[in-house]
């Protein structure tokens, strides 16, 4: 019997081809899967990389809530045509502080991961309340709520011990420090503003962001998140336009 007629017989049997599909798709999940076991991190580690600030935690729960990922998507690839429209492409850790990653695969509107500081607040402000004022063509719905809105701080800590459990490593000090640190963000001249950069770093955007410095609105936590897309890895460092790298 030639190798291909013991082929059929495993085709016309719903049992055999199971079972032999089952072993197959053990193999190649083993193969792939245990050296996963043997290695403590998969995500080449970067310089920059730094845990969400309060509130832009905040501001990216805000994002999730809104559905922004459903059309824009988070992860630039590394094709030329991504790279000249967008920036150098995505690496895997700008995301790591996720939960979930917001790389998606939509994109109705423009991609942003690079949108941090391309943009001033009062742009950023201005499109959220009335996209098309600044971009004619857009389908984007208003968002002008935010600004009406205040952003809650009770729970931010808690929004902190969550992603701690996901492995964010965010400190103690950060989580009984959480509420402090987000009224601080909006405010350069608290005195908790200094303390908010020694906990996080020099490349935390301290300011009002949606205008109004009398109230935090959820504004100012989603555009204080939008800020830091993009920002905190020096691509300076990693050569994102060598020519392999670009198809």
């Amino acid at each position: 019997m030639s190798l291909l007629e013991k082929h059929g017989i495993l085709e016309r049997s719903p049992t055999l081809l199971f079972i032999f599909s089952l072993v197959a798709v053990s193999i190649g999940g083993i193969v792939e899967i245990a050296p996963l076991f043997y290695l403590q991190n998969t995500i080449e580690k970067v310089d920059g990389m730094r845990p969400y600030t309060p509130l832009e935690l905040a501001g990216r729960n805000i994002y999730v809530r809104e559905g922004c990922y459903l059309c824009h998507s988070q992860m630039i690839r590394p094709f030329r045509d991504e790279v000249e429209r967008y920036g150098p492409y995505s690496l895997a850790a700008e995301s790591m502080y996720d939960h979930p990653f917001q790389w998606g695969s939509k994109r109705t509107g423009p991609d942003l991961a690079r949108v941090g500081d391309r943009y001033s607040d009062t742009w950023h402000v201005e499109h959220l309340i009335n996209p098309r004022a600044l971009v004619p063509e857009s389908v984007m719905p208003p968002y002008s709520f935010l600004v009406r809105t205040a952003q809650r701080t009770d729970d931010i800590g808690e929004h902190l011990v969550a992603n701690q459990m996901v492995g964010v490593p965010y400190s103690e000090d950060m989580i009984a420090n959480a509420e402090a640190d987000m009224l601080a963000q909006v405010n350069p001249d608290s005195d908790a503003a200094d303390a908010l950069v020694e906990r996080y770093g020099e490349n935390v955007r301290v300011r009002d962001f949606d205008g109004d410095p009398d109230k935090l609105t959820e504004m100012d936590a989603l555009v204080a998140y939008l800020q830091m897309l993009g920002t905190l890895v020096d691509f300076e460092l990693y050569d994102a336009d060598a020519p392999e790298n670009l198809r």
